[in-house]
C-alpha cells in the first residue's frame, strides 16, 4: 500500500496534462494506465488557439508545435457544387495569442507529457497498471489496481477519472452518462497519398457537405486523415476491407486508383455528458466526463481545458488552503459549457454537413453564407468554433 497525494487514471493526453499541471505546482501525482505505453491513437489531431495559450503557460506550446502543421484556415466546401466558405484564423490576430489551429497527433502530445512526468520530481507514471476498485472517505481516495506483481492498493487525497469513453472510475462510481449514440459509425483512415492534389485550393482542415457521402479532410504531419459515416448494419470486418476501403477513396477523391493507408479504425459516436463531474474527492475530466462527435475537433481540447480548469483549483485548495468548494465551481463551470456550447455545436455542425448546400433547398448553408461574407459575424463565429467564447462563458460561472 503506498499514498500520492492525486491519482490519476489514464495516461492519455487529458491524463498526462492534468498531470504535469498539477506536478509543475509542486503537487505529487500518480499516473495509472492499463496500456504498456502511451496509445498511438489517430483519432484526435486538432489542437485549438485557448489550448495552445494553456499549454504555453507550461513551456509546452513551442516543442509541440515544432511537431505539427500550423492550420490556420478551416473550409466547408459543398461537394455538389463545389462551393467553399473559408474561414482564417488570422483575422482574430488581435484577440489570438495563437491565430490558428495546430494539427498534430494526439499520441505525440501524450508522449511528450509522458517523457516529462518520468523525469519530474513530483510525478509518476506507470503503464500495465489497471485500475479495479475505486473507493473514497472523509480524508482520500483508495484504488485497487491489477499491476504486473500482482493487485496492489495505491491511496491518495484524490482521483481524477481521465480513463476514455469505457471510463472504469466513471461505472464505479455507477452515475448516469445521459446523451445518445449516433445510428451510424464512424470510419477514419490515414494515408499518405497527396490528397491535397484532387481538391482546388484544399486547406488543412475541410468539412465536405453531402446528405449522402459527407467527409471531413484533415491533414496531420504524418499522413492525411479522412473520416467518413458508415451504415451500422455494415459488419466491422466488411468496413475495413480492401473492397470497402477502395469504395470510400473512390467517392471521396472521384477516381479508380488503388489509394494505401496506414491506419483504419472503426468508432461509434456519442452525445454525452455526465450528470456530476465532481464526486467528492472523486473527479472526471475528458472522455470519462463527456463525450461529442468529432466535427469541429472540440472533443480532446474540451478534456484539455477540463485537465487546466481542475489542476488550477486542485493548486488552490492544497497549495493554498482555499476552500473545497472551489470543486464544486470546476464541476459547474466545465458541465455548463459542455451541456451549453460544445454539445449544441457539435449537433449542429453536424446536422450542417450532413445537408446539400444547394443554393435552392433551404438549410444552415445559407446562415453560414451570411456569416462568411461579412467580417463582424464572420469573426465571432470563429470565437465560438475556436472555443474562445466557451472558454469566456465559463469564467463568468461562479
Amino acid at each position: 500500500m503506498t499514498r500520492n497525494q492525486i491519482i490519476i487514471a489514464g495516461a492519455g493526453p487529458v491524463g498526462t496534462f492534468v498531470a504535469f499541471c498539477l506536478a509543475e505546482q509542486g503537487i505529487d501525482v500518480l499516473v495509472l494506465e492499463s496500456a504498456e505505453h502511451c496509445e498511438t491513437d489517430m483519432r484526435a489531431s486538432t489542437f485549438h488557439p485557448p489550448t495552445l495559450s494553456y499549454l504555453d503557460q507550461l513551456g509546452l506550446a513551442k516543442p509541440l508545435i515544432a511537431q505539427g502543421l500550423k492550420a490556420p484556415i478551416f473550409q466547408y466546401r459543398i461537394r455538389s457544387s463545389e462551393e467553399v466558405l473559408e474561414f482564417n484564423l488570422g483575422e482574430l490576430s488581435d484577440r489570438l495569442e495563437f491565430p490558428f489551429r495546430l494539427q498534430c497527433e494526439q499520441y505525440k502530445f501524450a508522449r511528450m507529457l509522458a517523457e516529462k512526468l518520468e523525469e519530474h520530481p513530483h510525478a509518476e507514471i506507470l503503464f500495465n497498471h489497471k485500475v479495479l476498485e475505486v473507493s473514497q472517505n472523509n480524508v482520500g481516495t483508495s484504488v485497487e489496481v491489477n499491476t504486473p506483481d500482482g493487485i496492489r492498493t495505491y491511496k491518495g487525497s484524490y482521483l481524477i477519472g481521465a480513463d476514455g469513453a469505457n471510463s472504469i472510475v466513471r461505472r464505479q462510481l455507477g452515475i448516469d452518462f445521459s446523451g445518445f449514440t449516433y445510428k451510424e459509425k464512424f470510419l477514419t483512415l490515414s494515408t499518405k497519398e497527396s490528397v491535397e492534389n484532387y481538391f482546388n485550393d484544399l486547406a488543412y482542415v475541410n468539412y465536405v457537405s453531402d446528405p449522402k457521402d459527407w467527409f471531413v479532410l484533415l491533414k496531420a504531419p504524418s499522413a492525411w486523415r479522412i473520416l467518413v459515416p458508415i451504415e451500422n448494419n455494415m459488419k466491422d470486418a466488411d468496413i475495413v476491407s480492401n473492397k470497402n476501403i477502395h469504395s470510400v477513396f473512390q467517392r471521396v477523391l472521384g477516381e479508380s486508383k488503388k489509394v494505401e493507408t496506414i491506419h483504419r479504425t472503426i468508432y461509434r459516436v456519442h452525445q454525452r455528458v455526465v450528470d456530476k463531474m465532481m464526486h467528492q474527492r472523486i473527479l472526471l475530466i475528458g472522455d470519462s466526463a463527456h463525450l461529442n462527435n468529432p466535427l469541429g475537433g472540440l472533443g480532446m481540447n474540451s478534456g484539455l481545458h477540463d485537465a487546466w480548469n481542475l489542476s488550477q483549483k486542485l493548486g488552490l485548495i492544497i497549495n493554498h488552503k482555499h476552500s473545497k468548494d472551489l470543486l464544486g465551481q470546476f464541476d459547474r463551470q466545465r458541465r455548463a459549457v459542455m451541456n451549453d456550447f460544445i454539445q449544441r455545436q457539435t449537433i449542429k455542425n453536424k446536422k450542417m454537413i450532413e445537408e446539400s448546400g444547394e443554393t435552392n433547398f433551404q438549410s444552415q448553408w445559407d446562415e453560414m453564407r451570411i456569416i462568411q461574407a461579412d467580417k463582424t459575424k464572420r469573426k465571432e463565429y470563429m470565437l465560438e468554433q475556436s472555443m474562445t467564447n466557451s472558454l469566456q462563458r465559463e469564467k463568468d460561472i461562479e
